[in-house]
């Protein structure tokens, strides 16, 4: 199966590792986090903006693309890529998650998921196949096979049962994908937070055989600790020459531990949606700058931070636009907070690249613990 896009490890330090994946649209580098675009945009930011904090990979959506502006039409204007003005790689989820996420306004069977759109009720089939027909369409340079995320809590034979079908799905979704050079479809591992079903996930996987390995079913309500839980098993049963994935995290303390434990990519939408709601990530930890004790305080947002919000504004500037709802507001802090989770994955690369993990986890986590500090 020749893809045209291959993964390299460069070191280990520990369970975690750091590599470079290689893609005709660029490389890649891991440990890496991917911002968001879900409608075929990174909320509040140019892609350029995106790029300059350091993202070498962006996450498109593929359950809202295919409602608006459809599949079909992005494919018409030339691809994902050339329509959103973003020439690096672009990984599509495969619309499970979300379409799972519609409670009753969806209907589950063996073939696939019946739904009625949010935007305006209007009715769709979401399969395998279908979900793969719509990410050929979109151009994504990493592909994700469709499955089911069953919502938790659950009953452990619930999460079998989901678990099976997606395993069937899986399978499905790699004979539709077919032979696509320079590009990659990655399966997804699932069994909520019981071993044996990971296990049984896992090889399942393995025996169809995919590009990458994606840890999914986390992240979704079972707590910090049950994840990582999951996690301290769930990397080593996925191949170690294939990148892993962990779907939907996280905070910066997550990404941390999830990187320790062995995960190469991760998404999340936190940081552009803090950053519309007034919220910025440091490495004090969270600053609402909605709090009147910023009004008056000249200082930049973190002191060191070569982003724009902290090199050119200050603190009482940046209260001041996100109480009066300005939108350079959430301009500045998205890009603050992109920019943050860009460093933290730096420098957890450079951590794994000197052996220095332990040392790096340890000054991340005191940090933290200081807060933040206020003008005095």
């Amino acid at each position: 199966m020749a893809t045209g896009i291959q993964f390299t490890l460069s070191a280990r330090d520990g369970a975690a590792r750091t590599g470079v994946i290689h893609t005709p649209r660029g490389e890649i580098r891991t440990p890496a986090f991917m911002p968001v675009g879900t409608a075929a945009t990174v909320k509040a930011m140019l892609p350029e903006s995106v790029r300059a904090t350091g993202a070498d990979i962006l996450l498109g959506n593929t359950y809202h693309l295919m409602l608006r502006p459809g599949a079909e039409r992005v494919a018409a204007l030339g691809g994902l890529h050339r329509f959103m003005n973003w020439d690096r790689p672009i990984l599509t989820d495969s619309g499970g998650f979300q379409v799972m996420s519609l409670g009753p306004l969806r209907k589950l069977t063996e073939e696939g998921v019946r739904f009625a759109s949010h935007l305006d009720g209007s009715k769709h089939m979401l399969t395998p196949e279908r979900s793969m027909e719509i990410q050929a369409l979109l151009g994504s340079d990493i592909a994700m096979c469709f499955d089911e995320c069953p919502a938790l809590p659950a009953t452990e034979a619930e999460v079998a049962k989901s678990m099976q079908l997606s395993m069937r799905w899986a399978q499905r979704s790699r004979d539709a994908f077919g032979d696509r050079p320079g590009h990659a479809l990655f399966g997804i591992c699932q069994g909520g937070v019981t071993r044996d079903l990971r296990e049984q996930s896992a090889k399942a996987l393995i025996d169809i055989g995919f590009d990458g390995y994606a840890v999914g079913g986390l992240a979704v309500g079972e707590g910090q600790e049950a994840m990582f839980g999951v996690l301290d098993y769930a990397p080593g049963m996925l191949p170690e020459d294939k990148p892993r994935y962990l779907m939907g995290v996280g905070k910066p303390d997550d990404i941390v531990g999830a990187v320790s434990r062995g995960i190469d990519m991760m998404d999340c939408v936190l940081p552009s949606r803090s950053g519309r709601t007034g919220q910025a990530w440091t490495a004090r930890g969270q600053v609402n700058l909605r709090n009147a004790r910023h009004k008056d305080d000249p200082r930049p947002l973190e002191e060191g931070c070569g982003c724009p919000a902290c090199r050119s504004y200050s603190r009482a500037y940046l209260h001041h636009v996100v109480k009066a709802d300005e939108i350079i507001g959430s301009m500045l802090l998205t890009w603050h907070n992109l920019h943050y989770y860009q460093v933290l994955m730096e420098g957890l690369r450079n951590a794994i690249k000197s052996g220095r993990l332990a040392e790096f986890v340890y000054g991340f986590h005191a940090t933290r613990a200081v807060g933040d500090l206020e003008l005095r």
